[in-house]
This record gives C-alpha cells, structure tokens and sequence, in this order.
C-alpha cells in the first residue's frame, strides 16, 4: 500500500507549529489541510482527551461564526491526541490562516461559561471536557506560534 502524507513527516523532528500538511483538488476545488501541532511528537506528552476536546468544541464554534466560516470544512482533533487539523476550502499557506488560527485561540483563552455542544444530545462524550487544560495547551501553541512563528515542516 502506498503510504500516506502525514506518515512521511519525520515526527521526530516536527514541533509545535501551524503547518500545511496537504492539498487536495478535485473539480476545480482546492481544500488545504493544516496540521495544528500542539505538542512535540514522541517527546512531550500528549493532550488528555478532555482538554483535547474541549479545544474541539470551542475551536470549531469559533471558527464556524468567524470570518473565515464559509470556508472552513473541518476542524477536530488528530487521534495521536498531538494536535487538531483544520481543513479549508483554497489553496492556502499557513500565513494565510494564521491570524484566525492565532485569534480562534485567544477566544480559547478569554472563554468562561459552558461549553457549546456539552450537552447529551449535542455530543457523543459531553461530560469529557476540560477548559483550564484546553487554555493551558492552547496557551502554549499560541506563544509557540507567536514567538517563532513555525509554518513550515522541518526537511
């Protein structure tokens, strides 16, 4: 079988950073995919499932009433518990995002209250949430983002 993209990344090497992981056509439409690299791969640890899914929920209800929400076409964690992906319609660099990625994470920062989509009938797992560990890994990605501004994979 052939091997897909994000398996020929050398996680290793890869730190935190807002990443273009692939780009997809198809008719005439382009969707970018954006690896949102919390955490270093294999050597820091990984996010907790509640803190995870909180920056789902409120990750997702941000960017779906921002600006950039007609073409946003997913947001949601990855299953190595690392990070998100965001996929967009476009054919897009990370510049491009960051700012509404930088600004969907003060609104993780600045949040207070309950959750959206934490309720029974909202969500498959509503009670797995955890805002305090949510801002303190979105804090971190933030700086991280600010301060040496990683938008491209390591070679």
């Amino acid at each position: 079988m052939k091997k897909i993209a994000s398996f020929t990344i050398n996680h290793l090497e890869l730190l935190p950073g807002l990443y273009v992981s692939r780009k997809d056509t198809r008719d005439g439409v382009t969707v970018t995919t954006f690896d949102l690299r919390f955490t270093a791969p294999n050597r820091e640890p990984v996010m907790d499932t509640a803190a995870l899914h909180t920056i789902e929920h409120l990750g997702a209800t941000f960017l779906r009433n921002s600006e950039a929400a007609d073409d946003i076409v997913y947001f949601g964690p990855m299953g190595c518990r690392t990070g998100c992906y965001l996929l967009m319609f476009g054919d897009l660099t990370s510049e491009d995002v960051a700012d509404t990625v930088c600004a969907m994470c003060r609104f993780i920062l600045s949040y207070e209250g309950k959750i959206p989509g934490a309720e029974a009938a909202e969500c498959g797992n509503f009670l797995d949430q955890n805002l305090s560990m949510a801002k303190f890994h979105t804090a971190r990605f933030l700086d991280e983002l600010t301060r040496h501004k990683r938008y491209v994979y390591p070679e």
